[in-house]
């Protein structure tokens, strides 16, 4: 495998899924926005920051709609690791594949719900938008909300291509999106922006151009996380990580030589999926 340790390099290649963020995807979070009540934002625990839409969050506040922030995929993440920000409030820590904080949640929304004043001639039921990252388990939230697979679940980045409603209870609205790249935050050409979408589950494994790239940022941010998932001592070297790894599964091409792409893709499989625990 050739040396790619630098950022900065580009590239021009389309990615299919992601190519329909820019135009379509953002104007829809608006909406959301503007039609609801009540917005959950969707956040990674393990990424809070880093999959925070704080244009958005602005754009909530300025409407004086109610926010409510879910760091979901809490099990996955030390609760002594976690550094939430103090603006963030109310939030709750949700494990949407366990059904942990799921009536926490529930009861956070009844909450809220009862102080959004509503005119008479308003629409009388209580519309509770769902914003977020792709990828961070909106869908699986909804269907541990509700009780029911209402929602489609997908592990691929952006699997809810439209807008839908889904009720939560007598009064209570449930209103889905597609999974949002802010605006400031999107490029098809940027290598480090892709590779830590890549990183956070923005953009899936399957689909994106040079997975070698996002293990070097994966192994930069937390050093012998992925040595210590898959028991090989690479000192570092994401070359040898790949290389043992292909070797260790069976990756091989012709005469013998590493699969490092396919190994990179395993790598990337493993950690969007929740099977690397930080």
């Amino acid at each position: 495998m050739r040396p790619r340790y630098s950022f900065s390099s580009r590239h021009t290649g389309k990615i299919r899924n992601i190519r329909k963020q820019k135009g379509k995807y953002p104007s829809i979070a608006k909406k959301v926005v503007q039609d609801s009540d009540i917005i959950l934002e969707i956040l990674d625990a393990r990424f809070i920051q880093e999959t925070r839409n704080e244009a958005l969050e602005q754009d909530i506040k300025n409407k004086k709609k109610r926010i409510i922030y879910v760091l979901n995929k809490s099990d996955l993440i030390d609760k002594n690791n976690l550094r939430i920000p103090e603006e963030m409030f109310p939030y709750v820590m949700v494990s949407a594949t366990n059904r942990k904080g799921i009536k926490e949640l529930r009861d956070r929304i009844k909450i809220e719900a009862k102080k959004v004043e509503k005119k008479p001639e308003d629409y009388h039921k209580i519309i509770v938008g769902i914003i977020g990252y792709p990828n961070t388990g909106k869908s699986s939230l909804i269907n541990s909300l509700i009780g029911k697979s209402s929602a489609g679940v997908g592990s691929d980045a952006g699997f809810t291509k439209s807008m839908q409603k889904i009720k939560l209870s007598q009064d209570i609205v449930l209103m889905d999106s597609p999974g949002i790249i802010p605006e400031s935050e999107y490029s098809q050409q940027d290598k480090e922006k892709i590779s830590n979408h890549t990183k956070l589950g923005a953009r899936s494994y399957s689909q994106v151009k040079e997975p070698e790239m996002v293990i070097i940022k994966i192994m930069e941010d937390y050093p012998n996380l992925l040595e210590k998932h898959y028991k090989i001592n690479a000192k570092g070297n994401p070359e040898t990580l790949l290389e043992e790894l292909g070797k260790k599964k069976g990756f091989l091409k012709k005469g013998g030589e590493v699969n490092e792409d396919t190994a990179a893709r395993l790598i990337l499989k493993d950690w969007q999926q929740g099977k690397i625990k930080l």
